[in-house]
């Protein structure tokens, strides 16, 4: 079996335990904590980076040090940045009509995720004046 086989099953399992624990525990009427969304993202997270990139030993797909590999980063970094600040504005929105009023921290969040990219843009130009 390839590297990239037995991670992406080894990460498969680890996301059906903790997501079958979540269940068992809302089942039960127990809360459901900080730990249990960390694991599930963490796990999440490294099973797509698992089924994504290949590895330089088994050469078996894009590997994420090439060029192609960068642009894939630079592209996707730039999607997911829009699609979260779109998230942060839905919840924003869903708060305000659901409480009546609005969250400080989501609000904070939300003129945070408009201007970071922006920012992070005039440094980066700035390396290169």
């Amino acid at each position: 079996m390839k590297t990239k086989t037995i991670g992406a099953i080894m990460y498969g399992l680890g996301i059906m335990i903790v997501v079958g624990f979540t269940i068992y525990k809302l089942v039960s009427g127990s809360d459901i904590g900080f730990n249990e969304i960390i694991t599930i993202g963490v796990l999440l997270m490294g099973f797509l980076s698992v089924i994504t990139w290949g590895s330089k030993g088994e050469k078996d797909g894009i590997q994420q040090d090439e060029e192609l590999g960068q642009k894939i980063t630079e592209k996707s970094s730039k999607i997911g940045y829009f699609v979260l600040t779109f998230f942060i504005i839905i919840a924003v929105g869903l708060d305000s009509y659901f409480n009546e009023t609005s969250n400080i921290f989501l609000l904070l969040l939300l003129g945070l995720s408009m201007v970071i990219l922006p920012f992070v843009e005039f440094l980066y130009v700035r390396r290169f004046r």
